[in-house]
C-alpha cells in the first residue's frame, strides 16, 4: 500500500519549511530545533520527499528546501538504510528533472544503497533517452556522480557489472546535439580508465574513434574532457595510441595553447605523462621545435595569477600574516641512520625535497606549474639536446624589459638546470651574475624566482673559486632574506635550507654574517616566515655542526631562540618548527648548549608526560575528553633525543632527576607508529649517552622492541634495529638471554625482498654487533637460518666482524676476497 501523509502533519512540514525562508534569527533558530526533533522520526524523510514529488502547486523555493534537508538526513550516520527509496524510485524523473534534489539521488548513491537500491541506475539509463532535455541532463548529472564516487562498485559483480550496459549507452552519447550531454557522456566514460573497466577495454577502439570525432568540438568542457581521456589512456592503453600518437602530438600541441586556460592546463599534462613512457624520445624528437616555445609561454604569469600573488604589492614586510597565509605543518619524526654517530647524514629515502615550487600561494595546480614540470620532465629525457632548441628563446626572455617575461625566462632557466646542467655550463659565467643581479630586480617576484632558480646551479656555483660566485651570491642572498618583501624573505630562506650544496662545510667561512642576519630576521619577519626561519636555522645547525659550537656564535643565536621558546605556551603549535629547530641545535652545540639544556629538558618532559595522561583520559572516557595532538610528544621526544646526542654524558644528570624512563616506557607502546619511531631514537640516544639509566630498563624494553621489529612499519622498525644495536653494544654477552626475542626477525628483514637500504645496513651491522659482543653462538646464530642464503650472509656478518674464518681457523683480512665473494 503506498504511504501517504496525515493531512494535520503535511501543514506542519509545509509551515516549517516557509518559516525556515524567514531571515529572522529568532525564527531561523526555532526552526533548527524544531527540525532536530523532527529528524528523530523516521516518518519525516517520507513527508520531506512527499512535498518534493507530489505538491508541484507548492513553491519552488519550499519544495526545493525540502530537497536539501533530505540530502542532508542521508548524510547523517544512523547506520541505517534510507526510508522512502520506493517513493523517490516512482517519482525519479521528477526528481532529477528538478535540478539542485537530484543530489539527493547520489548522496543516496554515495552512502552505499546503490545495492539496496537496483532500480536506480536502469532507470537513469532509461531517462536518458527522454526527449525532455532537463530530464535527460539532470540524469547524466547523476550518473557522472555515481560514476565518480562508485567507479569501483559499477564494475563488480555486486551490481551484476553494470557498465556492461552503461559504457555502451554512454558511448552513444558523444553524438548528442547538446555539448553538455556529449561533456557528461566523455566524463562518464573517463572514470572507468585508469581502472581498466573491461566493459570498457571491450569497446576501447569505438571510445578511442569517439574521442577523436570531438577533437574540434566548439565546447571548451568536452574538448577539456577529451584531453583528459586521452592523458589517462597514455598511461594505460598506450598500445591503441601509438599508431595515432603524431596527430595526437600535433593535436595536443594545438590544446596546449587553447584560449581557455582549463582545457590548455589538461592538455599540457600529455607532455608530463608522455615523458614518462620509454617511447617519449622516439615520438617526440621531431616536435620540439613546436613544443618548447608553448611551453616556454605556459610558464609566464597570467594576469590572474598576479592578482592572486599581489604582484603589484613590493613591500609588505609589516603586513600581518592571516591564519590563511600559513599551512599545516607535520611534524617527521625522527629516523635514525648508521652516519648517526657522527658522520653527515646520507639517507635520503625518507627526506621529500620540494624544490620546484616557485609559487606557494597559487596553491592550485596550474598552467604556469604544469608547464615548468613539463619542462623539467623532458630536459631530463633529452638532455642537452633541448638545447638548440632552448638557448635562442632564452636569452630574449632573460634581458627582455617586461618584467612578467624576464621572469618566465629565470623559471624557464630554473627548469632545464638538472636535465641540461651539462651543456648549459659554458654559458653559467655570464649567466649567474645576471641571476646574481636579478636579486636586486626592482619587481618581487623576479627577486623571489631568482632565489630558486640561483638555487638550482648552487653545484656548480661552489665548485668555482670562492670570490668568483660564491661570495657575491652570500651577500646578495642574505640581503634578500631581509628583503622589504614576505615572499622573497620566503624564497630566499628556502634557497638556503633547500640546498644540498650550500648547506655543507662551505658556509663555514660565512657563519657570522648568516647568524647576523637569520638573528636580524626574527625581528622583521612575520608569522609565517618566522617558522621558515626556524627551519633555516635548524638546516644550519645540521650543516656546520660543531663549527656552530663557538662563544660568540652561541651569544648571538640562543638569546632570541630561547625568548620565542618562552613566548610561546605548551598548546601553541608554533613549538613544532622551534622544538625540531632547538634539536638541531642541541645536537650541534654539544657541550655549548648546556648552560641552556635544564628548562628545555624539563619542558620537553612535561610535554610528553601531558600528552600521555591526556591520551589516557581520552582512552577511558571518549565522549568527555578530545584526542590529544600527539604531534606535541613526538616533537618533545625527538628534541631529548637531540640533546642526548649533543649533550652525552651530560645528560645523565638530567636522566636521574626526572621520570623519562617511565614515561619512555608508555611511549614506546603507543599505538601511533611515529611515537614509537622517536621512542626508539631517544632510547638509543639515551643507551649512548647514559646507559646506567637504560640499563635496569632492558628486561622490560627488549620485549617491545623485539615486537616492533615489522618491517611493514620502515621507520619504526629502523629505529628499533638501532636501538637493539646499542644496547648489545653496551651490555655485550648479557645480552644473550633475550637473543630469541630479536635474533629471528632480524634475519627475517635481511632475507626479505625490497628492504630499504638504511633498515637493511642497520640490521646487517647490528647482527654483526650481537656476534661480535658474543650474545649467541654460532650455533644460536645458524639455528635460526632457514635456507643456505641466510646461512651464507650469517656466516659473513660473523666473519667480518671477528675476521676469523669457523672451518679453518685462518685470520680473515678485512677486505678478503673471500668474504667480498660471498656478500656477491
Amino acid at each position: 500500500m503506498e504511504w501517504q501523509p496525515d493531512e494535520q502533519g503535511l501543514q506542519q512540514v509545509l509551515q516549517l519549511l516557509k518559516d525556515s525562508q524567514s531571515p529572522n534569527t529568532v525564527t531561523q533558530r526555532a526552526v533548527q530545533q524544531k527540525l532536530e526533533q523532527l529528524n528523530q522520526f523516521p516518518d519525516f524523510n517520507n513527508y520531506l520527499i512527499f512535498v518534493l514529488t507530489r505538491l508541484k502547486t507548492e513553491d519552488e523555493p519550499t519544495r526545493s528546501l525540502s530537497g536539501l534537508i533530505l540530502k542532508n538526513n542521508v548524510k547523517l550516520p544512523t547506520g541505517q538504510p534510507f526510508m522512502g527509496l520506493f517513493i523517490i524510485n516512482d517519482h525519479l524523473k521528477c526528481v532529477i528533472s528538478f535540478g539542485a534534489p537530484g543530489i539527493l539521488i547520489t548522496t543516496i548513491a554515495s552512502k552505499g544503497e546503490l545495492q539496496t537500491w537496483p532500480e536506480l541506475l536502469p532507470q537513469l539509463c532509461n531517462l536518458l533517452n527522454s526527449e525532455d532535455y532537463n530530464t535527460c541532463e539532470g540524469s547524466f548529472g547523476a550518473l557522472q556522480k555515481i560514476c565518480e564516487d562508485s567507479s569501483e562498485l559499477l564494475d563488480s559483480d555486486a551490481l551484476n557489472r553494470p557498465l556492461n550496459i552503461m559504457i555502451p549507452k554512454f558511448l552513444q552519447f558523444f553524438k548528442h546535439c547538446s555539448p553538455k550531454i556529449r561533456s557528461h557522456a566523455i566524463a562518464c566514460v573517463n572514470q572507468f580508465i585508469i581502472g581498466r573497466a573491461q566493459a570498457l577495454m571491450d569497446h576501447i577502439d569505438t571510445f578511442i574513434e569517439s574521442l577523436f570525432a570531438l577533437a574540434a568540438d566548439e565546447d571548451s568542457e568536452v574538448r577539456k574532457n577529451v584531453c583528459r581521456a586521452l592523458v589517462m589512456l597514455l598511461e594505460v592503453r598506450i598500445d591503441r595510441l601509438i599508431p595515432h600518437m603524431h596527430s595526437i602530438i600535433q593535436y595536443m600541441l594545438q590544446r596546449t595553447q587553447d584560449p581557455d586556460e582549463n582545457v590548455a592546463l589538461e592538455a599540457c599534462e600529455f607532455w608530463l605523462t608522455l615523458a614518462e613512457q620509454p617511447i617519449c624520445k622516439e615520438m617526440l624528437s621531431g616536435h620540439l621545435m613546436q613544443l618548447i616555445p608553448i611551453l616556454v609561454n605556459g610558464m609566464k604569469y597570467s594576469e590572474i595569477d598576479i592578482i592572486l600573488l599581489k604582484g603589484d604589492v613590493e613591500e609588505d614586510e609589516a603586513v600581518p600574516d592571516s591564519d590563511q597565509d600559513i599551512k599545516p605543518r607535520f611534524h617527521k619524526s625522527r629516523t635514525v641512520t648508521l652516519q648517526h654517530e657522527g658522520g653527515e647524514d646520507e639517507e635520503a629515502e625518507d627526506i621529500e625535497e620540494d624544490d620546484d615550487d616557485d609559487d606557494d600561494t597559487l596553491s592550485d595546480w596550474n598552467l604556469r606549474k604544469c608547464s615548468a614540470a613539463a619542462l623539467d620532465v623532458l630536459a631530463n629525457v633529452f638532455r642537452d639536446e633541448l638545447l638548440p632548441h632552448l638557448l635562442p628563446l632564452l636569452k630574449g626572455l632573460l634581458f627582455h624589459p617586461d618584467w612578467v617575461i624576464k621572469e618566465s625566462g629565470i623559471l624557464v632557466l630554473g627548469a632545464i638546470a638538472e636535465g641540461c646542467m651539462q651543456g648549459m655550463v659554458p654559458y653559467l659565467p655570464e649567466l649567474i651574475p645576471h641571476l646574481i643581479q636579478c636579486l636586486c630586480d626592482k619587481k618581487a617576484l623576479v627577486r623571489s624566482i631568482a632565489c630558486w632558480t640561483l638555487s638550482r646551479y648552487a653545484h656548480w656555483v661552489v665548485s668555482q673559486p670562492p670570490d668568483s660566485y660564491l661570495k657575491p651570491l652570500m651577500t646578495e642572498l642574505l640581503k634578500r632574506i631581509l628583503d622589504s618583501n614576505k615572499r622573497v624573505q620566503e624564497a630566499a630562506c628556502s634557497s638556503l635550507i633547500n640546498n644540498d650544496t650550500l648547506c655543507s662545510h662551505i658556509l663555514v667561512p660565512y657563519l657570522s654574517f648568516i647568524l647576523d642576519t637569520l638573528v636580524f630576521a626574527f625581528g622583521k619577519y612575520q608569522h609565517k616566515n618566522l617558522l621558515i626561519l626556524y627551519d633555516a636555522i635548524g638546516t644550519l645547525a645540521d650543516s656546520v655542526g660543531h663549527h656552530l659550537n663557538q662563544p660568540e656564535y652561541i651569544q648571538k643565536l640562543m638569546p632570541p631562540l630561547i625568548a620565542k621558546w618562552n613566548e610561546l605556551k605548551d598548546e601553541d603549535k608554533d613549538l613544532f618548527p622551534l622544538l625540531e629547530c632547538l634539536s638541531s641545535v642541541a645536537t650541534a652545540l654539544q657541550s655549548g648548549f648546556l648552560p641552556y639544556c635544564e628548562p628545555v629538558y624539563q619542558r620537553c618532559v612535561t610535554l610528553v608526560q601531558k600528552t600521555l595522561a591526556q591520551a589516557m583520559m581520552y582512552n577511558q572516557h571518549p565522549d568527555q575528553y578530545e584526542a590529544p595532538d600527539k604531534d606535541f610528544m613526538i616533537v618533545a621526544l625527538d628534541l631529548l633525543s637531540g640533546l642526548a646526542e649533543g649533550l652525552g654524558g651530560h645528560v645523565e644528570q638530567l636522566v636521574a632527576r626526572s621520570n623519562i624512563m617511565t614515561l619512555l616506557f608508555q611511549c614506546m607502546q603507543d599505538t601511533m607508529p611515529e611515537v614509537r619511531q622517536s621512542s626508539f631514537a631517544l632510547l638509543g640516544d639515551l643507551t649512548k649517552a647514559c646507559f646506567l639509566h637504560v640499563k635496569p630498563c632492558i628486561a622490560e624494553f627488549m620485549p617491545i622492541l623485539g615486537f616492533n621489529l615489522n618491517p611493514e612499519f620502515i621507520s619504526v622498525c629502523n629505529n628499533a634495529t638501532w636501538a637493539i644495536g646499542e644496547i648489545s653494544m653496551q651490555m655485550g654477552a648479557e645480552m644473550q638471554p633475550y637473543v630469541g626475542l630479536v635474533l629471528p626477525h632480524l634475519v627475517e628483514i635481511i632475507n626479505r625482498p625490497n628492504t630499504p637500504k638504511t633498515l637493511l645496513e642497520n640490521t646487517g651491522t647490528h647482527t654483526v654487533l650481537h656476534a661480535q659482543n658474543k650474545s649467541f653462538s654460532k650455533e644460536h646464530l645458524m639455528g635460526t637460518a632457514s635456507n643456505l642464503g641466510e646461512c651464507i650472509y650469517l656466516r659473513v656478518c660473523v666473519c667480518v666482524c671477528s675476521h676469523y674464518d669457523w672451518q679453518t681457523g685462518l685470520r680473515l683480512s678485512p677486505g678478503s676476497g673471500a668474504t667480498a665473494a660471498a656478500i656477491h
